[in-house]
C-alpha cells in the first residue's frame, strides 16, 4: 500500500485518523496508531513485519541495558545494538553486492527479498540507541513505544528519518492541538497532488525515451536497451534525464510533504526533508536542501565522530570519503549508486578546496552549474548497469553518432512541454511563497479560510482522484530504500 493509491486515501487514511480521533489520551491514540502502522507496513511485507518487530526488539533491550550500565558496559551494549542493525540491513539488502565481489551470486542469495522502507526504519533504531548512549535521550520502559517510534506509517517506507529526541515528547507525552488539522490536510493533499499530477506523468516521459525500470534491469534484453539508448537523440536524451530530475525531485518531496502532512493532523512534527535543491548555486548547497534528513543523519551520526573536519587533511579526505561512500550505498545495493555518492565526494572536495571562490562571482553560471551536475548525476543514480548509464551521457553530446532530434522526441516534447515547465515551477519556491504572502494579506479573511482550507484541499484530492482512476503508471520509487 502506498499514499497515492485509492485503497490508502479513501479507506486506510480516513479511518486510522477517524479511530485517533476517537481514542481518548496519548496512550489510546499510540496503540490504535501502532496498529495501523503494524497493518500498513504487513500489507505489502506480511513475513518482513515480523523483521522489524525484532529489530526494534533488539534496539530496545539494548537501549534500556545501555541505561543501566556502567563504563564499558554501555560500549558493549550500544555495539551489539548496532552490529544487529548493521548486521541485517546488510544481509537483506546488500548480500548479492557483497557475494559479486567475488564471483556469480548464488541463486539463494539472489532470492532474498529486500524489506520495503528497511533503509530508514534502521536509521531512525540507531538514532534512539545512539541517543540514549549519549545520554540526550532516555530509553522508553516499553517495548511497544520503540516499535511505534519505528513503524509510524506516515514516514517508515519513505522518509524522512525523524530522530527520536526530535519526536519523543509529541509522541509520548504531549500533543499539539487541534489547530494545525488544517495545516496537515493541505500540505498533504499539496504533496498528493504533486505525486500525481506531475512526477508520475514526467515519469512516464523519462521512461518513454531512457526505458522502464524493469527493461533496464532484465539482464537478458541488455543488448536491446543498448541500442535503443544508442539510437536515442541528443534532444532524446536531454529530455529524458531532465523529466528524471524532475520526476525524482517531485515523487521523493511529494512523500515528505504527505508524511509532514499527516503528521500534523495528529498532532506530530516531522522535520522539512527538501528546501528547493533545484534552487542551489553549488553542490555543497544542494546537499543542505537536498534529503536533509539523510545528509544530518550522516553528519551527526559518522563525520562528526569519525573527527569531521578537526583533523589533518588526509584524514578529512578519508572521512568525507567514507561518508559519499555510504551516502551512495545507502540508496541502493549496486555499484552505480556507490560511484553516484563518490560523484558527489568529487564535487564537495573540489569545491572546499577552490570551486566555491569561482562560484561565487556568478549566480547565473554557479546555478547552472548545479543543474548540470545533479542531472549527470541523476544519470548515473537511474542505471544500474553503468554501460548503459554512460552511452545516455554519451549521446546527451552526439558521441553515439546519434542525431541531433528526430520526429518522436519533438512529438513528445511539443505534448509535454507545459507539464515540463508546471513541473519546473514547482521545483522553485514560488507557490510557497505565493502562498505566505496571501496568508499574510488575506489571513483573517473568512472566505480566503474557506479557500484554502476546504476549497483547495477537496479540488486537489479530486484531481489526484481523476489522475489514479484513469492512469495506471503510478511508480513507487523507493523499493529499493
Amino acid at each position: 500500500m502506498v499514499f497515492s493509491s485509492l485503497l490508502f486515501l479513501y479507506a486506510f487514511l480516513p479511518l486510522s485518523l477517524l479511530c485517533c480521533a476517537l481514542c481518548r489520551g496519548i496512550r489510546a491514540k499510540n496503540i490504535c496508531l501502532l496498529l495501523f502502522s503494524l497493518v500498513f507496513y504487513a500489507w505489502g511485507e506480511p513475513r518482513y513485519v515480523f523483521l522489524l518487530m525484532f529489530m526494534a526488539l533488539a534496539d530496545w533491550f539494548c537501549a534500556l541495558r545501555v541505561q543501566q550500565a556502567e563504563g564499558s558496559g554501555r560500549k558493549l551494549w550500544l555495539a551489539l545494538a548496532v552490529a544487529v542493525d548493521l548486521g541485517l540491513i546488510g544481509f537483506f539488502k546488500y548480500s548479492g553486492l557483497i557475494c559479486s565481489i567475488f564471483g556469480p551470486v548464488p541463486e539463494l542469495v539472489a532470492r532474498i527479498a529486500l524489506p520495503i522502507g528497511i533503509s530508514f526504519y534502521t536509521f531512525q533504531l540507531l538514532t534512539y540507541v545512539i541517543d540514549v548512549y549519549r545520554g540526550t535521550s532516555t530509553a522508553r520502559e516499553s517495548y511497544w513505544d520503540v516499535l511505534l517510534y519505528a513503524a509510524l506509517f506516515h514516514q517508515c517506507i519513505a522518509g524522512p528519518i525523524v530522530r527520536y529526541q526530535d519526536i519523543a515528547h509529541e509522541l509520548f507525552e504531549e500533543r499539539s492541538g487541534r489547530e494545525e488539522i488544517s495545516d496537515g490536510i493541505l500540505r498533504f493533499s499539496a504533496g498528493l497532488a504533486k505525486k500525481t499530477l506531475l512526477a508520475n506523468p514526467c515519469g512516464a516521459v523519462a521512461d518513454a525515451l531512457l526505458l522502464k525500470p524493469e527493461v533496464l534491469s532484465d539482464p537478458s534484453l541488455f543488448a536491446e536497451n543498448l541500442a535503443k539508448l544508442r539510437e536515442l537523440s541528443v534532444l532524446g536524451a536531454w529530455l529524458g534525464a531532465a523529466a528524471f530530475m524532475l520526476q525524482i525531485y517531485l515523487d521523493f518531496s511529494a512523500y515528505s510533504d504527505m508524511a509532514i502532512g499527516m503528521g500534523k493532523m495528529l498532532g506530530l512534527h516531522y522535520p522539512e526533508n527538501f528546501r528547493h535543491p533545484y534552487m542551489a548555486r553549488s553542490v555543497t548547497e544542494f546537499w543542505r536542501r537536498w534529503h536533509i534528513s539523510l545528509s544530518s543523519f550522516f553528519r551527526d551520526y559518522l563525520y562528526i565522530p569519525l573527527g569531521g573536519n578537526r583533523v589533518k587533511p588526509a584524514r578529512h579526505l578519508l572521512n568525507l570519503f567514507i561518508v559519499w561512500a555510504l551516502t551512495g550505498l545507502w540508496h541502493g545495493a549496486s555499484w552505480n549508486f556507490v560511484l553516484w555518492g563518490l560523484y558527489y565526494f568529487v564535487f564537495l572536495v573540489l569545491e572546499k578546496s577552490f570551486l566555491l571562490r569561482w562560484l561565487d562571482k556568478s549566480r547565473v553560471l554557479s546555478h547552472v552549474y548545479c543543474l548540470l551536475a545533479a542531472l549527470f548525476g541523476w544519470i548515473l543514480f537511474h542505471f544500474t548497469d553503468i554501460r548503459l548509464g554512460w552511452t545516455v551521457f554519451a549521446g546527451l553530446f552526439g558521441a553515439n553518432a546519434n542525431p541531433l532530434s528526430d520526429f518522436v522526441t519533438r512529438t513528445l516534447l511539443g505534448n509535454k512541454i507545459f507539464l515540463l515547465l508546471v513541473s519546473a515551477l514547482a521545483c522553485t519556491p514560488l507557490v510557497s511563497s505565493l502562498g505566505k504572502r496571501l496568508d499574510l494579506r488575506f489571513g483573517e479573511a473568512k472566505a480566503w479560510r474557506i479557500l484554502r482550507d476546504c476549497l483547495l484541499p477537496v479540488a486537489l484530492l479530486l484531481l489526484s482522484t481523476c489522475m489514479l482512476v484513469g492512469e495506471s503508471y503510478n511508480p513507487f520509487l523507493y523499493f529499493q530504500f
